[in-house]
């Protein structure tokens, strides 16, 4: 399976020109926050079966798109001894390790800063789209989990304590989803102060606009479309948006694409789509009826002409 990544969207794109304090630290701090925040590899000094899986899949995937055969060395040697007798004693890295290895590795002099930087970027990415990818998973069985804890606490005839089991289940879930939302704004955070023009949101770190523009435009737009309803708006908005930074063809293609899903969504949920529709223009149409009220006449003439 193909994975898209930072560095291959950006490819064409000279973000960096050299490697200074700011990149440096940026990403260090991402690095960390990868192994602080979003999924560490051990805990309490011991590795953790979760830490493992993350990790040893982030190592792959990452490995898999810039066509190495892992990201650094998978085996260390050290010198031992035996009876006696000296001899080089093998081991395996952790996957974490493996990752750490790459990442930390110096520039080598005359390097590609862009590419080293971007590559960098693109473990980040992933790393924070696969935490993100789990807890949308865990939110979409949330309920689903809670009817079957109570079904298992039911045929084991346990004694039931006052308070529903299912508020503290749904506690911990948002308190894990407020975690997860607190990191990505800690990192895009830190872009801004590295005054790298970027944005993380719903998997993805893309070019953003000015520092005013992303807190009052952007931020609230991408919390928005993260609903699972909005996945294709989501998708197209976030294509459109790569194909203007990088010089692609017909961003605006893709735009009108999420437009047209969004008044579609809007329809439906409202239940004014009557399945005759054609196209964009009639659903349009169904947002300017009478009978819905939800756009005016102006607003509806706006929207055809764009799809025209």
């Amino acid at each position: 399976m193909i994975t898209d990544i930072f560095s291959r969207r950006y490819a064409n794109q000279e973000l960096w020109s050299q490697l200074g304090e700011k990149e440096r630290r940026l990403l260090v701090q991402g690095f960390r926050m990868l192994d602080e925040r979003i999924c560490p590899y051990y805990a309490e000094g011991k590795e953790t079966e979760a830490g493992k899986a993350y990790w040893k899949d982030l190592q792959s995937r990452l490995s898999m798109e810039l066509g190495l055969p892992s990201l650094s060395s998978l085996v260390y040697s050290s010198p031992s001894t035996w009876n006696g007798k000296p001899f080089t004693q093998t081991s395996m890295w952790t996957m974490y390790k493996v990752c750490e290895n790459w990442f930390m590795a110096r520039l080598v002099e005359g390097g590609d800063v862009n590419r080293y930087v971007q590559e960098r970027l693109s473990l980040i990415e992933l790393g924070f789209r696969k935490r993100e990818d789990q807890l949308k998973e865990t939110n979409a069985k949330l309920e689903a989990n809670i009817a079957a804890a109570k079904l298992r606490m039911i045929a084991k005839g346990g004694t039931r304590l006052p308070g529903d089991n299912g508020d503290s289940m749904r506690t911990f879930n948002r308190q894990m989803n407020t975690g997860f939302q607190s990191a990505v704004d800690d990192l895009n955070t830190r872009f801004r102060q590295a005054e790298c023009a970027l944005h993380y949101h719903n998997g993805f770190i893309q070019i953003s606009g000015d520092p005013l523009t992303s807190e009052q435009l952007e931020a609230p737009f991408w919390r928005l479309v993260a609903a699972p309803k909005w996945t294709n708006v989501d998708t197209d908005i976030k294509e459109s948006v790569d194909r203007r930074d990088t010089g692609g063809r017909d961003p605006a293609f893709y735009a009108a694409r999420a437009l047209e899903s969004t008044i579609k969504i809007i329809s439906g949920e409202k239940g004014w789509t009557h399945g005759r529709e054609k196209g964009a223009h009639n659903f349009i149409e169904n947002l300017a009826s009478k009978r819905a009220g939800f756009i005016v006449d102006w607003e509806a003439e706006f929207l055809k002409s764009y799809f025209t």
